[in-house]
C-alpha cells in the first residue's frame, strides 16, 4: 500500500513544478487547483487506509471548498489586473 502513497505524492509534484515554471496567472491557478484536488484525494486515501472517518471529512471539505476559493481568488486577480 505504500507504493500507492508514493505514486500519489509523485503525481502531486507535477503541478508544483508547472506552477513554479509558468508565469501566466491562470496556469498557476490551475496548477494550484490541481494540487488542492490531489491533496484532498491523498487525504481520503489515507483516511480509508487508517479507517478514520474524521480525516475523510477533512478531505471532503478541502475537496469541496478548496477549489472554489481558488477560483474566487483568480477572479479577484483578473479584476485587479483590468483596473
Amino acid at each position: 500500500m505504500n507504493w500507492i502513497l508514493i505514486t500519489m505524492i509523485f503525481a502531486l509534484l507535477i503541478p508544483i513544478y508547472e506552477a513554479w515554471q509558468d508565469e501566466d496567472i491562470w496556469q498557476k491557478m490551475l496548477a494550484f487547483a490541481s494540487i488542492a484536488t490531489k491533496t484532498s484525494v491523498l487525504i481520503l486515501v489515507i483516511s480509508v487506509l487508517r479507517d478514520d472517518w474524521m480525516i475523510g471529512v477533512v478531505g471532503v471539505i478541502i475537496l469541496s471548498v478548496g477549489n472554489a476559493s481558488l477560483m474566487l481568488l483568480a477572479q479577484i486577480l483578473k479584476r485587479m489586473k483590468n483596473v
